[in-house]
């Protein structure tokens, strides 16, 4: 099973506020959002799921309108969440291709490493759960 891990697109600058999850994409955001779909064309994704965060949301609300599919708030995906949270959410999946669109702190703490705002990590799904890196996606410009 091939899960696309995506972080979420830049944002506007976070004030350190109580509501950072009402935080939305910036307008270098709002491109590489936009670019999304041509970017990830060549995968058959089945599935849009995002964190709950607004900046998650318009990340990928113009790949699921391109393809026609709705968006997925998932709180597995939010800030603060584990690997196991993001485990337990893909073997729900059955097997569909989907995009997960999650903030930099789960993202390091699935893949043991950082990631650039808007890009994709394509990965591979083991029978055993585990993660393996086949490709990754720079941010669309």
């Amino acid at each position: 099973m091939t899960v696309l891990l995506l972080r979420h697109a830049v944002a506007g600058h976070s004030t350190g506020a109580p509501d950072d999850h009402l935080r939305p994409l910036d307008e270098r955001g709002r491109r590489q959002a936009d670019g999304l779909p041509d970017a990830l064309a060549e995968y058959d994704v089945q599935r849009v799921l995002t964190s709950p965060y607004v900046r998650c949301r318009q990340t990928v609300e113009p790949l699921a309108g391109s393809l026609a599919l709705p968006v997925e708030e998932r709180p597995e995906l939010a800030e603060g969440s584990t690997a196991d949270d993001v485990r337990r959410l893909v073997d729900s999946l059955d097997g569909e291709t989907a995009v997960l669109c999650t903030h930099g702190d789960v993202v390091s703490e699935v893949l043991g490493e950082e990631s650039k705002k808007g890009s994709t990590w394509v990965l591979e799904v083991g029978q055993d759960g585990s993660f393996e890196q086949r490709d990754y996606i720079a941010a669309p410009a």
